[in-house]
């Protein structure tokens, strides 16, 4: 990993992050009239859309929710074997994935905002617009104000994170969260049901980079990606720095 860069006085940081990444405060609009939450441009990563990948559009159940926050990101995996083919088979594993949400899960759409395979590519997961903020199907109890991130495979104990994945990753965190939350940082969320570890109406304080077990009775993101967590915290904030640090010079 590379050290962070020399950091310039506190008071220039603060009026570089201001005047760069804090207006106009005012919200963009799409073509259809919806907000669209205005974030740098430059830490905005390279995502594959759906066509990519053949989403089946006409099986998708109703019109995407928006929230107008990203508070925290929650990390999956997705329990396929490790040993596909970035370029070959994708695809196919996404359409896959997206079939099993609808029509065995009884999802609206797949669950997961992005999905990244193990050769750092994004994906765009649940449709609605990358660049809105859509609400997923990934977090009993939490899916208000949150994105779902999927690693492609499975990372229990002892397997091996590929590097790429780990830093697309933190790539989708830096660029998602809200502006003022710190993606190594905390933040306040409620429970919306019974079925996470919190009764719904609880109030928990997480990280604002958390696994899918942090909220669920899960091993998911597995122990491996899990112990990783730390790293993609530290890297998207890293990646936010570097962003207030181009503007003061």
């Amino acid at each position: 990993m590379r050290p962070d860069p020399v950091r310039a006085p506190a008071a220039l940081l603060a009026l570089a992050f201001l005047a760069t990444c804090c207006a106009p405060a005012r919200p963009a609009h799409d073509a259809h009239g919806g907000t669209v939450a205005l974030r740098p441009a430059s830490l905005r990563p390279v995502i594959v859309g759906r066509a990519a990948w053949h989403a089946d559009e006409k099986a998708v159940h109703g019109k995407p929710l928006y929230d107008h926050h990203v508070r925290a990101v929650f990390v999956h995996h997705t329990d396929n074997p490790n040993g596909y083919d970035c370029r070959h088979d994708v695809p196919a594993m996404l359409l896959a994935m997206q079939e099993r949400h609808i029509h065995l899960l009884d999802w609206d759409d797949l669950g997961y905002n992005f999905v990244v395979d193990k050769c750092g590519t994004i994906y765009e997961g649940r449709g609605g617009g990358v660049d809105r903020d859509v609400r997923g199907a990934h977090t009993e109890g939490f899916n208000t104000d949150t994105v779902g991130i999927a690693a492609l495979g499975s990372f229990g104990a002892g397997e091996p994170v590929p590097a790429p994945m780990l830093q697309a990753i933190a790539e989708i965190a830096a660029w998602k969260l809200d502006r003022d939350v710190d993606p190594a940082g905390r933040v306040r969320l409620v429970s919306s049901n019974d079925q996470s570890r919190y009764p719904k109406g609880t109030a928990v304080e997480l990280n604002a980079v958390s696994g899918h077990r942090d909220v669920y009775e899960t091993t998911c993101p597995g122990d491996a990606l899990y112990a990783a967590l730390p790293w993609i915290r530290a890297t998207a904030a890293r990646l936010r720095r570097q962003v207030t640090l181009a503007a003061v010079n």
